[in-house]
């Protein structure tokens, strides 16, 4: 039974995206607030169907400690789960991520023309140019920022390289940094056919007022982002 919902889910899941896309190329014209909209009901419909078809429900700790205007999200990557989910986590927001997604037929051009920062990872000197530049540009806007800084997910119980981007960019751009943990690789892990019934939680730890991100240095504000968030996540079984 559980292969079978999993199948049901994973075939309506490979539908909507690539609609869901189209409506958010089609309604660009009409500015980001359209377009947006059309983003965060792709995530509500694909976590209610996640719901019906797998038992997986969502729950969000922490809101208490967001900000009232735009930061840099810093968040773990352990599945797809968080980056569906994200349009229904945080206000208005572009992502930082690997060029190459924007290949990805509707879903990729999507990401592009809603001003997603796409980096070359093979040149990493002009990728932090990109990310503070582009960055600092959304953040004015009032848009959030959001960032993998393990750059891929990781498996359930391991802890990826934690890259400076996101520090660098909030250090920059004079902007708070809002930490994000969860657990969706256990119930939706990497690679996997199978999503097991369960709750995803996730947890925003205490922000980063832009005055402390400016007076730590990049090294152990990294360590410290990275402690957090993996003890964080552990808790939370992810």
């Amino acid at each position: 039974m559980l292969m079978i919902r999993s199948a049901l889910f994973n075939v309506c899941f490979m539908v909507l995206t690539p609609l869901f896309s189209l409506l958010v190329i089609l309604s660009r014209p009409f500015g980001f607030p359209a377009s947006w909209l059309w983003a965060k009901m792709w995530s509500n419909t694909t976590f209610l169907l996640l719901r019906l078809l797998c038992g997986i429900r969502i729950v969000i700790e922490g809101k208490a400690h967001m900000p009232d205007h735009a930061c840099v999200v810093v968040a773990k990557h352990q599945s797809a789960a968080e980056t569906v989910a994200m349009p229904i986590l945080v206000p208005p927001y572009t992502w930082i991520l690997k060029r190459e997604l924007f290949n990805i037929p509707f879903f990729g051009w999507a990401l592009a023309l809603m001003g997603t920062i796409g980096i070359r990872r093979g040149s990493p000197r002009e990728a932090i140019k990109q990310v503070i530049k582009d960055g600092t540009a959304m953040l004015e806007q009032d848009r959030w920022v959001v960032i993998f800084p393990e750059g891929t997910r990781s498996a359930v119980g391991s802890t990826g390289h934690y890259q400076p981007g996101g520090i660098i960019l909030a250090q920059k751009a004079k902007s708070g940094i809002l930490p994000m943990a969860h657990n969706a690789g256990a119930l939706w892990p990497k690679r996997s056919f199978i999503k097991t019934p369960g709750t995803i939680t996730f947890r925003f730890l205490p922000y980063i007022p832009p005055e402390e991100v400016a007076a730590m240095k990049r090294n152990e504000l990294l360590e410290r982002l990275k402690t957090d968030i993996e003890a964080a996540t552990r808790e939370l079984g992810g």
